[in-house]
C-alpha cells in the first residue's frame, strides 16, 4: 500500500489506499521541507510532498492555526511550493515572498531522490490551484466522477499549455472513498445511506459495490485520464481493506 502521514507519503503501487496531504497553513514550508527530506531518507527515496492550500477551516479553529482567506492561502501555496523546490535542489537557496522567507537555508544530509522527493499539489481549483500544478508540481489529486475528472485535467492541460509544459510530466490522481461490499444487496444499503449522508455529492466522492461494480467504477476513473488513484475506506476492517487492495492489484497493480 502506499502511506501518507500528514501529506509525507512513501510511494509503492500505482492503486494505492491512504490519506493525503498536509495544508499549507499547518507548517514552515522550510520545515517542512527537512521533515520531507529526512522521510526520503528514512524511506530508501520513496518519499513524496503532499500539499494543498487547506480547506477544513474548523480544524484550524480547534487547533489554533490562522485560517486566512482563499486568496492568501492560495498565494502562501506558490510560495511554499517555490521554498521546498529550492530546498530539495539548491545547495543553499534564498527567497524572499510576502509570506515567508528563507536565507541560505541549508538542507543537509540531502535528498535521497534525485532533484528532491516529487511534489503533489492537492486541489481542485481550475483557476490557480490546477495552474500551480502545471507550474511547480510533479503530481496532482484531483477528485469528483470520471466526467468531473476529465474536465479537470483538461483545464490541466490548458495550462501547462500556457506555461510549456508537457502535462505528461505530471501524475495524475484521484482521491476518493471506497466501499467494498459482499453482494450487490449490501452495496445498495450502504449507497442508500451515503447518498442520504452527501446528497448530490455522492457520485463525486464515493465509490461503491461489490468487487465487480467496483472494478467498473474504477476502471472509469482511470479512463477519464488518471494514473492512480488513492483510496480512504472508512469504517473497513483490516481484513476489508486487504481484500480491496488484492482485488485492485489484481486487475490495475
Amino acid at each position: 500500500g502506499y502511506t501518507l502521514l500528514g501529506g509525507l507519503a512513501a510511494r509503492t503501487r500505482r492503486v494505492q489506499l491512504g490519506t493525503l496531504v498536509t495544508g499549507v497553513t499547518y507548517r514552515n514550508p522550510a520545515l517542512l521541507a527537512k521533515m520531507v527530506t529526512t522521510l526520503d531518507i528514512v524511506s530508501a527515496g520513496r518519499a513524496i510532498l503532499g500539499i494543498g492550500a487547506a480547506w477544513y477551516e474548523e480544524e484550524h479553529d480547534g487547533l489554533g492555526f490562522d485560517f486566512p482567506p482563499a486568496g492568501e492561502r492560495l498565494d502562501r501555496l506558490e510560495e511554499a511550493l517555490q521554498i521546498c523546490r529550492a530546498m530539495f535542489t539548491e545547495e543553499a537557496p534564498s527567497f524572499a515572498g510576502k509570506h515567508y522567507r528563507i536565507e541560505k537555508a541549508l538542507n543537509i544530509p540531502r535528498p535521497i531522490q534525485q532533484n528532491g522527493p516529487r511534489i503533489m499539489v492537492g486541489g481542485s481549483g481550475q483557476k490557480r490551484t490546477l495552474r500551480l500544478v502545471a507550474q511547480y508540481a510533479d503530481m496532482c489529486n484531483v477528485f469528483g466522477s470520471p466526467a468531473t475528472l476529465r474536465r479537470h485535467l483538461e483545464v490541466l492541460h490548458r495550462h501547462c499549455a500556457d506555461v510549456g509544459r508537457d502535462p505528461s510530466e505530471i501524475t495524475t490522481s484521484s482521491l476518493g472513498s471506497l466501499f467494498l461490499s459482499s453482494s450487490p444487496e449490501e452495496a445498495e444499503q450502504t449507497s442508500s445511506f451515503l447518498r442520504d449522508a452527501a446528497g448530490a455529492d455522492f457520485e463525486e466522492r464515493f465509490i461503491v459495490g461489490d468487487p465487480p461494480a467496483v472494478l467498473d467504477q474504477v476502471e472509469a476513473a482511470i479512463d477519464a485520464g488518471l494514473d492512480m488513484m488513492i483510496f480512504n475506506m472508512p469504517f473497513a476492517d483490516a481484513a476489508t481493506v486487504r481484500r480491496a487492495g488484492e482485488l485492485l492489484v489484481s486487475r490495475f497493480g
